[in-house]
């Protein structure tokens, strides 16, 4: 015998069918992978991320009023000290190695707050030519690089960190006696001058800085171009704004400006 039913459910029973194909055919034709995995927080592979929204900036912007030993205080020593015959990490002269944070608070009897028991400044504003750091023939490092290492330790002598690059990079009105020779004094006059200068080359004045900028070298061994030897030697790469100011200058033909 056939069940009879009543009309009102006859018409429910029609619309349910009618949303469960509707819905059978969205899901077919608008498909999309999920977009974490199972815990939730890690998207899955076939997550389209093409585009990609930085709300924050990232990186940490340098304190004018801070010294950042990796930024400031060891490129000072390494073109001044850390090289050949010297206190890299090959040489270490009296045992002294001025390569790495570690090393240049260990073997430098770096004392933080402590000005006159650090030994690194006392070498360093030496006036003895026979005790002074970096010794003769080299140059003695400048009141500003000494009066900087005697900030860092002042602060501590703490291995802070920032990103010098943090920001907006201004290559506009490069000019060589204000932009670039101060780059060149901290992190290349100490190896790069007077009669021992590192293969020949001087960059204290701005006609060997030329000579090596028109024949390309210059922009090849700051941007570790393959081919080229990376410089600073032992040292980190200048930030991308440096070596965007360099390049500025090289291609509007190296004024002596």
């Amino acid at each position: 015998m056939k069940q009879k039913f009543p009309t009102r459910q006859l018409f429910l029973l029609a619309v349910i069918g009618y949303f469960v194909v509707a819905m059978a055919t969205f899901g077919t034709s608008c498909k999309h992978p999920p977009l974490f995995d199972d815990d939730g927080l890690t998207p899955v592979d076939s997550m389209d991320t093409t585009v990609v929204i930085d709300t924050f900036p990232t990186g940490t912007p340098c304190d004018p009023d801070s010294v950042y030993f990796e930024t400031d205080v060891l490129p000072i020593l390494i073109s001044s000290c850390a090289k050949s015959g010297c206190h890299n990490a090959a040489s270490h002269e009296k045992g002294v190695i001025l390569d790495s944070y570690a090393n240049v608070v260990q073997t430098g009897d770096v004392r933080p707050f402590d000005l006159n028991g650090s030994d690194l400044y006392e070498v360093i504003t030496e006036t003895d030519p026979d005790k002074r750091m970096p010794q003769p023939p080299n140059a003695p490092l400048t009141q500003a690089q000494i009066q900087l290492i005697a900030k860092w330790i002042n602060q501590g002598a703490q291995d802070l960190h920032c990103d010098p690059a943090f920001g907006a990079c201004d290559t506009t009105n490069i000019s060589f006696s204000q932009t670039l020779k101060p780059i060149l004094n901290f992190y290349c006059v100490g190896c790069h001058s007077g009669a021992g200068a590192s293969g020949n080359v001087h960059l204290d004045a701005y006609a060997g800085v030329k000579s090596v900028a028109q024949n390309g070298k210059l922009l090849g061994v700051i941007s570790w171009a393959p081919g080229f030897q990376k410089m600073p030697q032992g040292g980190n790469q200048l930030d991308d704004c440096k070596i965007a100011k360099f390049k500025t200058w090289i291609d509007s033909g190296a004024p002596e400006n």
